[in-house]
């Protein structure tokens, strides 16, 4: 009679099993780029890269907090640096970015939100808006890249997108209209960049309470809107979206590149 079993390494005692390697989460030898690394998702994201072992510059308009931020970072045993940056200005951003790059890592976490009806909006709203979210998010981007390309380098490149770069929301035609864009961009770049290692994802959170939000958080209809389409049934919190961060950063993410990671609570699975 033929033992069916002959043949499989791990059907009996005497005979090795070799097992898969789970990828490293860690970030030692890597420098990250954080931007909107003031307050909110940015500084969440900024701690979660600091804290697996990346070099990490926080990047923001208000250089004093900065100053105060590194401080704390380097306190805790963390490499920070400082580095006063609005991504709005394109020139500027990437002089910097030659300057003190390149850059292992991205996250984009500057952003800004101006609601109100569609029928309301005005340009100068709708161009700062794009100004930021999408131009100044676009050419970061392109110029992070352009220095891993020169360098020979792989990367990580992300940017914070949102839920409502996939589903529409009340009183945010502009800002559904500028995260729709990055994840249009973010899919064409990861198709062009796959070749030279470089990964292009986004994190999509759902309402997160942070300054930005706060806001919509003091409107009751608002937060009985937030509260109905969130399945897990809370709102967000910053910690809910450091993992997320690492994982697109770390070398667990090695296959992903062109797409969205959703942190949103099951709001767009309806």
């Amino acid at each position: 009679m033929t033992d069916s079993n002959a043949s499989d390494p791990a059907a009996g005692p005497g005979f090795p099993v070799e097992l898969p390697r789970p990828p490293s989460f860690r970030l030692e030898g890597r420098t990250a780029l954080v931007t909107g690394a003031s307050s909110g998702i940015g500084l969440g994201c900024a701690v979660a890269l600091a804290d697996a072992g990346a070099k990490v510059v926080l990047a923001a308009r208000r250089q004093s907090r900065l100053e105060a931020l590194v401080a704390t970072f380097r306190g805790r045993g963390w490499a920070a640096e400082a580095l006063a940056l609005d991504i709005a200005d394109v020139e500027a951003t990437a002089r910097a970015v030659t300057q003190y790059g390149p850059f292992d890592v991205l996250v984009n976490s500057a952003g800004l939100a101006r609601h109100g009806p569609a029928v309301d909006t005005a340009t100068a709203d709708f161009d700062a808006v794009m100004g930021l979210n999408l131009r100044g998010a676009y050419f970061l981007t392109q110029a992070v890249a352009r220095g891993l390309i020169a360098a020979g380098k792989p990367g990580s490149l992300i940017t914070v997108s949102s839920q409502m770069g996939h589903v529409g929301g009340i009183d945010r035609a502009v800002y559904c209209a500028s995260k729709f864009a990055v994840e249009g961009f973010t899919k064409a770049m990861a198709i062009e960049w796959g070749g030279y290692g470089i990964r292009v994802n986004t994190l999509c959170p759902t309402f997160i309470r942070t300054p930005l939000t706060e806001p919509t958080f003091k409107d009751p209809e608002r937060v009985r809107w937030i509260e109905e389409k969130i399945k897990l049934g809370r709102v967000g919190e910053v910690p809910d979206v450091m993992g997320s961060v690492v994982y697109l950063a770390s070398d667990a993410a090695a296959l992903v590149t062109g797409t969205a990671l959703m942190v949103d609570g099951g709001w767009t699975a309806d």
